[in-house]
C-alpha cells in the first residue's frame, strides 16, 4: 500500500526518539528544525508517487503482489528500469533541491545483495535470497523509507579491520545466537538516516576470511535498541534553521548521519550474509555499479536547479540570461555528460542469473570520475552569474531583514531589477546549492574518484588494445610488458 506524506511522517513519530543534534535528543524530527526539512523533501516522494502525472515515474507494479509500489522497493530487472532510476533521481531533485538518500541507497542496497544472496545460497546452499525475499515483499507493502548504510569509520587506513587496535571502526558481530547475532560499530556519513523508517547495512569494503566477523549484512529498524544516530550537516547550520527565507529550499534539506551500534541485536530473519568474507566485494560491487550510474542523475537534477537559480539571480539583478549563454550552455554540457553516461552504462549492462539489472562497470566509474568533477564546475558557474551576493555570503539574516529600523535599510539598498526579497530568495538559494548544506557528496559520494579510478583500470584490456594498434601499424614484433622491478 502506498502511503500518504503524512502517514509516512506519522511513521517517523512512532519511532524511538534516538536522533541527537548541537547535544541535544530531537523528540520529533517531523518538525525540529535541525531536521523538518529533510523529512519534507522525503515526504514529496511519497506524494508525488500517488499523483496522477508523476506515479508511473515514482512507482511500478511488484514482481511479487502485482500491486503498484514505490519504485525506491523494487528490483531493477532491465535497463529501462535503470533509466527509470537515473529519471527518477533527477526528478527527485528538481523537485527537493537536494539529496533524498533516504530512500535511494537503501533501494540500491536491496538490489545489490538481491544479486549477492542468490550466488552465496547456490554455492553454500544457504537461502540468505529466500530471506531478502520476504523481508522484501513485506517491506513494499508497508512503504518504508530506507537508507543505505556501507561507509564504515575504517580507523587507521594503512592498517586492515583484523589488525585495527579498536575492531569497532569496522561494523563487525559481537555474539552469534541461535535466532541472529549481536553488531557493534558505526556507519557514518549516511545520507537520509533521519528520514529513514529502516537501515539495510552492508559490507563497506571486501574483507578476507581472517574478517569473518566484518562480513555482515542485514536490515534493522532505525530505533531499534542500542542504535544512535547523530545527525551531521554541511556549514550552514545556523542560517538554515532560522526561520524565514534564510531556509530557501523548505521543499527538502539533505542531512547525514552517524549511526551507532551498541551491542545490537539482528534476527535471523534480516541477515543477508554472515561471516561469507569471499562475497563481501562483491556485494559492493554489485552496489557500485548501479549506484555509480544513476548518481549522475541526481547531480544533473540539481544542475537543472542551479541552471535555474543562476539565471534567476541575474534577472533579479536586472540582467538577461543572454549575456551568460556560454556559461549556461556549459553547466547544461556538465548536467547531460554526468546523466549520459549513466544511461549508457545501464544499457551497456546485463541481467544477473537472480534478475536483477547489473549496469557496465567501466562506464559507471567513467561516470564516478565525472560526478567527482564537474558539478563542481557547475557550482562555480552558477557563482559567477549570480554575483557577490551568492558567492562571499554577504547577506544579512532573516532576522535583521525583518527588523523594523534595520529592514528598511537593507531592502532599500538591495533593491535591483527586482524587490529586495526577490533577489536575497534568488541568491540565498544559489549560496545554498554551491556553498552550504544543500550541496551533494559528489567528491566521495557513492566512493571515492580514486577507488573508482582503480576499477576503471581493472575493466580495461591493455593486451586487446595494443594488439588492435600493432595490427593497424602492420607490426609483428612482440613487445611484452616489462617485470615489475624488484
Amino acid at each position: 500500500m502506498l502511503r500518504t506524506p503524512e502517514q509516512y511522517k506519522e511513521s517517523l513519530r512512532k519511532m524511538r526518539p534516538n536522533v541527537h543534534k548541537f547535544g541535544e535528543l530531537i523528540r520529533d524530527v517531523t518538525t525540529h528544525p535541525a531536521t523538518r526539512n529533510t523529512i519534507e523533501g522525503h515526504a514529496q516522494l511519497f506524494r508525488v508517487s500517488l499523483e496522477k502525472d508523476t506515479q508511473d515515474l515514482f512507482t511500478r507494479t511488484s514482481s511479487f503482489s502485482g500491486e503498484r509500489i514505490s519504485r525506491y522497493l523494487s528490483l531493477i530487472e532491465s535497463a529501462d528500469d535503470m533509466l527509470a532510476n537515473s529519471r527518477m533521481k533527477r526528478a527527485a531533485f528538481n523537485l527537493t533541491g537536494t539529496c533524498t538518500g533516504g530512500r535511494c541507497v537503501g533501494w540500491n542496497s536491496i538490489n545489490a545483495m538481491w544479486a549477492t544472496t542468490f550466488d552465496m545460497d547456490k554455492q553454500f546452499g544457504t537461502d540468505y535470497h529466500g530471506t531478502l525475499k520476504e523481508w522484501l515483499v513485506e517491506k513494499q507493502n508497508e512503504d518504508i523509507s530506507l537508507c543505505g548504510a556501507l561507509t564504515d569509520p575504517k580507523g587507521d587506513r594503512s592498517l586492515p579491520a583484523c589488525e585495527q587496535p579498536d575492531p569497532d571502526v569496522n561494523l563487525h558481530v559481537v555474539k552469534h545466537r541461535d535466532d541472529g547475532v549481536v553488531v557493534r560499530g558505526a556507519k557514518v556519513m549516511i545520507a537520509g538516516a533521519v528520514a529513514a523508517n529502516e537501515l539495510f547495512v552492508l559490507p563497506g569494503t571486501k574483507y578476507s576470511e581472517k574478517e569473518k566477523e566484518y562480513a555482515i549484512s542485514f536490515t534493522i529498524p532505525k530505533d531499534a535498541e542500542g542504535i544512535t544516530v547523530v545527525e551531521a550537516r554541511r556549514p550552514s547550520d545556523t542560517r538554515e534553521m532560522e526561520d524565514g527565507f534564510d531556509i530557501p529550499v523548505r521543499k527538502g534539506g539533505i542531512t547525514q548521519g552517524y549511526i551507532f551500534f551498541e551491542d545490537v541485536f539482528v534476527p535471523k530473519k534480516r541477515i543477508f550474509l554472515n561471516g561469507e568474507a569471499e562475497y563481501t566485494v562483491k556485494g559492493v560491487l554489485n552496489f557500485i555499479a548501479p549506484y555509480r550510474s544513476a548518481i549522475g542523475g541526481c547531480v544533473a537534477g540539481q544542475g537543472d536547479v542551479m541552471m535555474g537559480a543562476a539565471a534567476l539571480v541575474a534577472r533579479a539583478n536586472g540582467l538577461s540570461e543572454k549575456a551568460f549563454a556560454d556559461k549556461l550552455v556549459q553547466m547544461a554540457v556538465n548536467n547531460e555528460t554526468t546523466f549520459g553516461v549513466g544511461i549508457a552504462a545501464a544499457y551497456l549492462g546485463k541481467k544477473h542469473p537472480s534478475g536483477v539489472w547489473l549496469c557496465d562497470p567501466l562506464l559507471a566509474n567513467v561516470n564516478k570520475v565525472h560526478v567527482a568533477t564537474l558539478p563542481y564546475e557547475t557550482k562555480r558557474l552558477a557563482q559567477d552569474i549570480s554575483g557577490g551576493i551568492a558567492e562571499t555570503g554577504c547577506m544579512p539574516s532573516f532576522k535583521d531583514f525583518s527588523d523594523e529600523k534595520l529592514g528598511k535599510l537593507i531592502k532599500k539598498y538591495l533593491k535591483a531589477k527586482s524587490s529586495a526579497e526577490t533577489r536575497m530568495r534568488a541568491a540565498r538559494l544559489v549560496e545554498w546549492l554551491t556553498l552550504g548544506a544543500g550541496v551533494p557528496g559528489c567528491m566521495h559520494g557513492g566512493g571515492s574518484p580514486d577507488g573508482a579510478k582503480l576499477i576503471i583500470r581493472g575493466n580495461l584490456d591493455f593486451g586487446k588494445l595494443i594488439a588492435m594498434a600493432a595490427r593497424l601499424a602492420e607490426i609483428d614484433e612482440k613487445l611484452e610488458e616489462p617485470p615489475k622491478k624488484k
